[in-house]
């Protein structure tokens, strides 16, 4: 393949949800042709954040379920005259989810949405394409559903790599989130351009390696907030969570040291995170579609009595201050949860762009992330 010049890459965003993938998408150099996403407060968060920006302005945002859609009608539609350069999309992700338990999830029709994401590939035709899921995808319960994508990529002509576990605070993402990316590049000779995945820009500081920095702490997502933002709120908690807060150590602590032990609690030795606090010296734990919820995890404010808000939840999984959430407060927290942290997005995007489109040397590409995420490297 040749390079590509005079023309922005194009890309198309399935479940795209509040537009984590899209907002790195368009950091990275590519433009949104069309996303779907069938949640209402998902579509008017990303309506009024991505249609703003430049690589998004043309964008269509298809509301109704990925299976309400023919793809091949949709690439006739969308495609006359320009290719499909990248297909994005992170299917739902709670039929694999490692906190369901034994074999629930095995027949969740969400998982099929996997499935539906690859007659998109066969039909656009992208010249690469990533999925992420969560690592409950790589349970052996779920194997029939990556084996039959595994075999549809064949039979596409695509080459699918192995699927790969990441986490993000390995490439300067201020929180523990472990995902699998799957990649997929459709002309053999853009095959050998890329060693997958790329490699980690941070690690933990008691391990540091040649040019590898330190994790990056959250503590940046609770610096202060304008009166204004409108995602500036959290759940109002009743005295007796506001007490038993109180009682949790500053930075740390769990629902032993809070000493709030429900019925559900008594009987294990689990879910010690519950009622936790944020230590903001240390990446954060993963933003789930429940992290403005303390009940659900260690989601209660560093040195504040109350659980974490909107906006600090959207830093961690590094979007903007200027990107706003529709919906109210669990609405918000679902969208967040659900994304791909924007810069983690925009990393391994921009590594495919170098060296399977041919761009920029992505050295450039990786000090800009680099000075981003807090640091510089020192070689």
């Amino acid at each position: 393949m040749q390079k590509i010049k005079n023309r922005n890459l194009v890309a198309v965003d399935l479940f795209a949800g509040a537009g984590g993938f899209s907002l790195a998408a368009i950091k990275a150099g590519f433009a949104i042709d069309f996303a779907i996403e069938n949640d209402k407060y998902a579509v008017q968060t990303y309506q009024n954040n991505i249609l703003k920006l430049e690589g998004g302005k043309h964008a269509s945002v298809l509301d109704s379920s990925i299976l309400d859609y023919d793809p091949v009608k949709l690439q006739k539609a969308r495609f006359k005259s320009i290719n499909c350069d990248l297909l994005l999309g992170g299917p739902p992700c709670q039929g694999f989810s490692t906190h369901r338990i034994l074999n629930a999830g095995v027949n969740d029709p969400r998982n099929e949405l996997v499935l539906a994401y690859f007659d998109f590939v066969k039909a656009l035709k992208p010249r690469v394409f990533l999925m992420e899921n969560v690592p409950g995808i790589l349970w052996p319960r779920h194997q029939e559903y990556l084996d039959k994508f595994y075999q549809e990529g064949k039979k596409a002509g695509f080459h699918v790599f192995q699927p790969v576990i990441l986490d993000a605070r390995d490439f300067g993402v201020p929180q523990r989130r472990k995902r699998v990316f799957i990649l997929g590049v459709r002309d053999k000779t853009d095959i050998s351009k890329v060693q997958w995945p790329p490699q980690p820009t941070h690690a933990d500081p008691k391990k540091l390696g040649s040019g590898l920095l330190p994790w990056v702490s959250c503590k940046a997502a609770f610096r202060s907030t304008p009166a204004d933002d409108e995602n500036n709120i959290h759940m109002n908690h009743g005295y007796e969570l506001i007490e038993a807060f109180k009682r949790t150590p500053l930075n740390g602590g769990s629902r032993k040291d809070s000493g709030r032990i429900l019925n559900c609690h008594k009987d294990h030795d689990g879910h010690k995170d519950v009622y936790g606090r944020i230590d903001p010296e240390q990446p954060a734990p993963t933003m789930t579609t429940a992290c403005i919820n303390p009940s659900k995890g260690r989601f209660v404010h560093p040195t504040e009595h109350h659980g974490i808000t909107v906006r600090q939840a959207a830093r961690i999984q590094t979007f903007p201050d200027s990107y706003s959430f529709c919906g109210g407060l669990t609405a918000a927290g679902k969208q967040i949860g659900n994304a791909v942290p924007v810069e983690l997005g925009k990393y391994l995007l921009e590594y495919i762009k170098a060296h399977i489109f041919d761009f920029k040397d992505f050295k450039d590409e990786q000090q800009m992330h680099i000075k981003q995420s807090g640091y510089e490297r020192h070689d």
